[in-house]
């Protein structure tokens, strides 16, 4: 050969090196030192709601606050409280009793009671081609007087000051509309794990930071913070558009975006909720609309289950199979993987550690979706607060 013997050596130790398990290691390790920086760099760039500009004086603008009540009586004696100890000016509160079989009526008419600011809206019927929930913001929209509306949950805690800071930074960025995430209470630690991880996907999915950004296709909302300009939620049409959604909150958000300027927020410090009593609980939770949120293609929920393996699974497998320089890879794609999901507890409330078993709990996520798939087909629709909902 013309080569000499140093040079043969030399591809000889590169063609070792360059073998097929290790190009997967490094491009799973490269995957990670992307998606690692985005989030990390992101996420810092997200305005904290309880820390957003709290001016002293000024006009403030009629805000009305809504949400919908189906079988919360479990929750609203500790929720409404907070609401209405809300130190705005100028607000009112509306709650949609959506049908409650329990005492959630009795609560909240003796509630309007004490407090003249509480205005209780009893649905006794659900129009056809109407999700419950959907009908009843738009009931509660549909008498409201504010110049802006705050959609929220029945079981979310506000700190007292919460919609002033909220207003003021929605009119200093001439905003339409501003989500805000909550602290997630979990009870145990299991619950814990999972709720750090479906966090971690919502913050991947979502990419929050860039919401702001009218070039940006990003897009988001939350059920238990959604401000809204009243005048440019009407010309959109309200809760009609998405009438049928089961994502509503998500989908409010990129209807306000599509007509206006958006903007998303960190909420923990500000408003929390304890959002379910056990992993069991999660699971039948979010069967209604995981796979809604992938607008119904089949082929979503697999390739997200497999992305997972890849990602999350594969390199702890890696680490224990492998050898050599790949070996290396997969132990830095463990180390930043493990580490962004003890920093997403920063920004959700949660215990650091948790963070440690992240990919034990996104594969419980990426069986939620896929679980949610084949149920809504299986079924031919969804369940939601005792009402089925065909897929058609």
């Amino acid at each position: 050969m013309w080569l000499d013997r140093p040079a043969r050596l030399y591809l000889a130790r590169a063609d070792q090196f360059m073998t097929l398990p290790l190009l997967l290691a490094a491009a799973i390790l490269l995957g990670w030192l992307f998606i690692g920086q985005e989030i990390f760099r992101g996420l810092r760039r997200v305005r904290w709601l309880a820390r957003l500009p709290l001016p002293a004086t000024g006009t403030w603008p009629r805000v009305s606050v809504v949400f919908a009540a189906l079988n919360e009586a479990a929750t609203l004696g500790a929720a409404v409280p907070t609401m209405l100890a809300l130190d705005y000016p100028d607000w009112e509160l509306i709650a949609v009793n959506d049908r409650s079989e329990d005492a959630t009526r009795a609560i909240l008419d003796q509630l309007a009671q004490t407090d003249p600011r509480l205005k209780v809206v009893h649905v006794t019927a659900l129009p056809e081609g109407w999700l419950g929930k959907n009908h009843a913001l738009a009931d509660g929209a549909a008498v409201a007087t504010g110049e802006w509306i705050l959609f929220t949950d029945a079981d979310i805690h506000f700190q007292p000051d919460v919609l002033r800071r909220a207003v003021a930074y929605a009119r200093a960025q001439t905003l339409d509309h501003l989500a805000a995430v909550p602290s997630l209470g979990a009870h145990g630690h299991w619950l814990g794990i999972c709720v750090n991880a479906f966090s971690f996907a919502f913050t991947a999915g979502l990419r929050p930071w860039k919401i702001a950004d009218p070039r940006s296709r990003a897009h988001g909302g939350v059920g238990a913070f959604n401000l809204v300009r009243t005048s440019t939620y009407r010309k959109l049409g309200g809760h009609v558009p998405i009438h049928l959604r089961p994502d509503d909150d998500i989908k409010l958000g990129k209807l306000m975006k599509s007509g206006g300027f958006s903007d998303f927020v960190l909420g923990a410090g500000a408003i929390s909720v304890t959002w379910y009593a056990s992993v069991r609980e999660m699971i039948v939770g979010l069967e209604k609309n995981s796979y809604p949120a992938a607008d119904y293609r089949v082929w979503v929920p697999p390739l997200g289950a497999s992305l997972v393996l890849a990602l999350y699974v594969g390199p702890l497998a890696g680490m224990l199979v492998a050898d050599g320089p790949a070996r290396w890879c997969y132990a830095g794609a463990v180390a930043l993987m493990l580490g962004l999901g003890c920093d997403q507890t920063r920004f959700t409330g949660g215990r650091w550690w948790h963070g440690l078993f992240l990919p034990v709990g996104m594969t419980v996520f990426s069986y939620i979706l896929l679980r949610s798939m084949v149920v809504t087909l299986w079924t031919g629709g969804i369940r939601w607060r005792g009402t089925f909902y065909p897929l058609r």
